[in-house]
């Protein structure tokens, strides 16, 4: 299990020659192992990898049969008090400019999180995260759309001109913090709970809460 630091990919491009996560995990274990499940590029936190295909096929079947529990934190924009469930669809953006963007539309497919204020940080709120199910950018655009758009991201919360310029590389880091509030996404896969050869594991990471101390 990795604690994938913000930036890093999980999967490198064919056309850019940067380093992923992919790479470090098949340098230290050959071509068979692998990663079994996802995360943004700006997303930090714990990743999950196979040594070979054996613990590949029994890993990513109890992802499919939601018997891996991930648990994530951010930092939100605004206070928020309550607990909620969100539940809103998820579709594919196939009108805006920007479709890697995802949007919430009756079509798209059912998405649910829940999502439970821990603490409020100056202006911001540190919440956590439950995803019931695992659509793109899931809880990113749940948390817009409640009005409470994760802290540094400059996709969901942003008007379309600065997503785009940010696709771009366009964006400095300057710029991304006045306008976002910080230079990353405030996101991190913190929590996983899960069996694996009737072992239970419960892994937590840390590191975010360190990283919150320097905003």
């Amino acid at each position: 299990i990795f604690d994938k630091p913000s930036g890093v990919a999980i999967h490198p491009k064919k056309l850019a020659n940067t380093k992923s996560l992919l790479d470090d995990v098949r340098a230290l274990w050959g071509s068979e192992a692998n990663l079994v499940h996802r995360l943004d590029k700006e997303t930090s936190g714990l990743v999950i990898a196979s040594k070979n295909k054996f613990s590949e096929s029994v890993l990513k079947k109890a992802f499919q049969n939601k018997e891996i529990q991930k648990k994530y934190l951010a930092l939100v924009k605004g206070h928020l008090n309550k607990e909620m469930t969100i539940k809103k669809p998820i579709a594919v953006n196939k009108d805006e400019n920007i479709k890697v963007k995802v949007i919430i539309d009756d079509e798209g497919k059912e998405s649910i999180t829940i999502v439970k204020p821990i603490k409020t940080i100056g202006k911001n709120t540190l919440v956590e995260c439950i995803p019931l199910t695992g659509r793109q950018h899931q809880i990113r655009v749940h948390l817009f759309s409640i009005g409470h758009p994760i802290v540094g991201d400059p996709l969901y919360g942003v008007d379309n001109d600065f997503a785009d310029r940010y696709l771009n590389k366009l964006i400095s880091e300057n710029e991304r913090v006045e306008k976002t509030g910080a230079k990353r996404l405030m996101l991190h896969a913190y929590k996983l709970e899960f069996e694996f050869m009737n072992n239970k594991y419960v892994i937590v990471s840390d590191s975010f809460e360190k990283e919150l101390n320097y905003l």
